[in-house]
């Protein structure tokens, strides 16, 4: 996620820093109807719970208040507490809304803030109301943690064929970005295998409501995949974000206006750290249809201009041969495919099956678009 803003505010000469964790404060303050003292504490014990104790958060946010109105930030009246003129403009600012008016608690915590922790606070207000339904942000979360390409509710299959090229691309050790074909023209069972190989946990999937699921619930970090698990467990990142992050401002001048923060700069195959492993040294396509052809030309049958190894045997000598590629057999049987598709290598189909080759025929198989492939052919010169 990116880090958050390092400009500091304008000094007047007033000293009590406000930290970020004193903006949020300030979000909460700015919304319609201001906040009391306990509505803040109540409110946004969620972002904090996790990391101090409720003496300490009261004792954090008082502080934090202090210095808003200090800094005429914030005003107090009756025991409520109201944003000013230049802590309406602090707060759009830190929760990525335009204008100065800010929404009501509700839609600032479930849409902006939620954007705010996931670092998409600069899509389209349509996109960021994608937050508010559980298919929507596990979309949201997914789109963002493996940069896929944005699209307003986009289908499971769609997110799944996404996913499945990601996985595709890691498999080859991210070694190119283009001419990838269409992760859809798997079936979606292979492509859900696939995919299945971006959790921490490689596995597969029953079905693509599972994946879809499964896969946002551990970038985020959340236990269970309800709504409601997944925003807390984004409020608790965006909390330790905001204290962990060194002070912002000192005085109450009102920010310099600025355009909408730049997503992130990372490749489509970036993920969270959690979902992070050590990478291994993956082959290139190059280098994996090299080896492609020495194994198989190595367990080939047949006769000459028609010699071809059972995809299986293939796959068996080279995990033998290249352990250090941690591959797993759904990845390897995709890479093949997809060499095929580039030209690098030739695949075949059993046209005449017998008992005694049945088997390896099963365990061979490879579906693709319309054709179920099974051997690796050896072209010889």
């Amino acid at each position: 996620m990116p880090a958050l803003s390092q400009s500091p505010l304008k000094s007047n000469g007033v000293t009590g820093p406000v930290l970020p964790v004193g903006e949020l404060v300030l979000a909460r303050i700015a919304c319609d109807g201001g906040a009391t003292r306990s509505e803040i504490t109540s409110d946004l014990a969620a972002f904090v719970g996790h990391k101090l104790s409720p003496g300490e958060w009261r004792q954090t946010a008082e502080t934090q208040i202090g210095h808003l109105i200090s800094n005429g930030l914030v005003t107090e009246t009756r025991n409520r507490l109201r944003a000013t003129q230049s802590g309406q403009a602090l707060a759009s600012r830190f929760a990525g809304y335009t204008g100065t008016a800010a929404p009501g608690w509700p839609v600032l915590r479930d849409v902006h803030l939620i954007a705010k922790g996931l670092g998409i606070e600069s899509e389209s207000p349509s996109r960021l109301k994608m937050a508010l339904r559980p298919e929507g942000l596990r979309s949201l979360i997914l789109q963002n943690t493996f940069k896929l390409p944005s699209k307003k509710n986009p289908s499971l299959s769609k997110l799944r064929a996404q996913l499945a090229l990601v996985a595709l691309e890691r498999a080859f050790g991210n070694s190119i970005k283009t001419g990838f074909g269409k992760a859809s023209a798997f079936t979606s069972k292979a492509g859900r295998a696939l995919a299945g190989q971006l959790s921490s946990n490689r596995r597969d999937f029953a079905t693509d409501q599972r994946l879809i699921t499964a896969l946002a619930a551990e970038a985020v970090g959340a236990v269970q995949s309800d709504l409601e698990a997944l925003q807390i467990a984004i409020f608790r990142n965006l909390g330790t974000r905001v204290l962990a992050t060194p002070a912002l401002s000192q005085a109450a001048s009102p920010p310099p206006a600025r355009g909408p923060r730049p997503l992130p700069q990372a490749a489509n195959d970036t993920s969270p750290a959690a979902l992070e492993k050590p990478q291994s040294a993956r082959p290139d396509p190059g280098t994996f249809a090299t080896a492609i052809k020495s194994a198989a030309a190595q367990h080939a049958e047949g006769w000459p201009g028609n010699r071809k190894a059972f995809i299986s045997q293939v796959w068996q000598a080279i995990r033998a041969s290249h352990p250090a590629w941690d591959l797993t057999e759904i990845e390897f049987k995709c890479m093949l495919a997809e060499a095929h598709r580039l030209g690098q290598i030739v695949l075949a189909t059993a046209d005449l099956k017998d008992k005694k080759t049945i088997a390896a025929i099963e365990s061979s198989a490879i579906a693709y678009k319309n054709t179920v492939w099974h051997f690796v052919r050896v072209e010889e010169h």
